[in-house]
């Protein structure tokens, strides 16, 4: 049974503006809760050797006059805890408070980010992923410089860029909703997941791409439409299986991994899946509708 991508393109491109224009909103409200690395403050990651419920963390905190703290469980006994930025002194009088209240701790991590350095870090990342795009299209359209008829290699490059967009923006919105859900923040390692989901989906849609390439070259079929089916059908396969083995390792991370691998592993889940999509239902229908459009013009 065949899938008849290009001809039910029209379904693909409706869930594909829904799931677009869903994410932009939730980008927008309720927002991304950004992560001590873009906004600045202090994280610390401590363990008890015994219980600690988050009610009683909060009251010790509140306590100590630092109500503005998220305090989140990480693993057995431990907690994530976001202030406000503090002094070496301002620390040490955090745990010598936390010890009172409830007993021996052991401190696993402690660091700081000043406001000026988190929005500098906040800048730098999304300037990388826009020029990431950007000099991947440049180079996709080199890449088929040597193919330019039927289809431009421009038009190639274009559509490889807003497929990778389309993962993008659509892993991030979902993080917006975990944000409310489970308090999960935005930090580097979800910047480094955006990266990794750039070049899965790329990395699809250039080997559709290529195929296709290969059968207009050989004019294997009679229409663009014909061929790009064509084309869909002999790298499906090789598509799914090189994502359904990431996504099980990923997904083993994610149940195994611990509390502080689960939103990066699931970042990569979310990605690499809606890139495997992309590749196969959106960039090539895109192509096909690009061409009759110029026909029609």
């Amino acid at each position: 049974m065949k899938l008849q991508v290009i001809k039910n393109r029209n379904y693909w491109f409706f869930l594909s503006g829904f799931l677009v224009v869903a994410s932009l909103v939730l980008i927008v409200y309720p927002g991304l809760k950004y992560g001590v690395d873009f906004t600045g403050g202090s994280l610390i990651e401590i363990k008890f050797d015994q219980p600690v419920s988050v009610g009683a963390m909060k009251q010790t905190f509140d306590d100590a006059g630092y109500k503005d703290a998220t305090i989140q469980t990480s693993g057995e006994n431990g907690f994530l805890i976001r202030t406000q930025m503090l002094s070496e002194d301002e620390h040490q009088s955090v745990l010598g408070a936390i010890k009172t209240a409830h007993g021996n701790l052991t401190e696993l991590s402690f660091e700081s980010v000043g406001p000026v350095i988190g929005s500098e870090l906040r800048r730098t990342a999304t300037i990388g992923v826009i020029l990431t795009l950007i000099l991947i299209g440049l180079y996709v359209a080199w890449a088929f410089r040597k193919v330019s008829e039927p289809v431009a290699s421009w038009k190639y490059a274009t559509i490889t860029v807003l497929t990778a967009f389309h993962d993008v923006v659509i892993m991030i919105g979902a993080f917006a909703l975990f944000g409310v859900w489970f308090g999960w923040e935005v930090g580097a390692a979800i910047i480094a997941a955006a990266l990794t989901v750039l070049g899965y989906s790329i990395n699809d849609t250039i080997v559709v791409f290529d195929r296709t390439r290969e059968n207009l070259l050989r004019r294997t079929a009679h229409t663009l439409s014909e061929t790009v089916e064509m084309s869909i059908e002999q790298t499906l396969l090789r598509s799914l299986n090189t994502s359904l083995t990431t996504i099980l390792a990923l997904i083993a991370i994610f149940i195994f991994g611990g509390d502080s691998t689960q939103p990066f592993a699931l970042a990569l889940i979310i990605g690499i899946t809606v890139g495997t999509y992309s590749s196969i239902f959106l960039a090539s229908p895109l192509l096909v509708v690009w061409e009759k459009m110029k026909k029609r013009s």
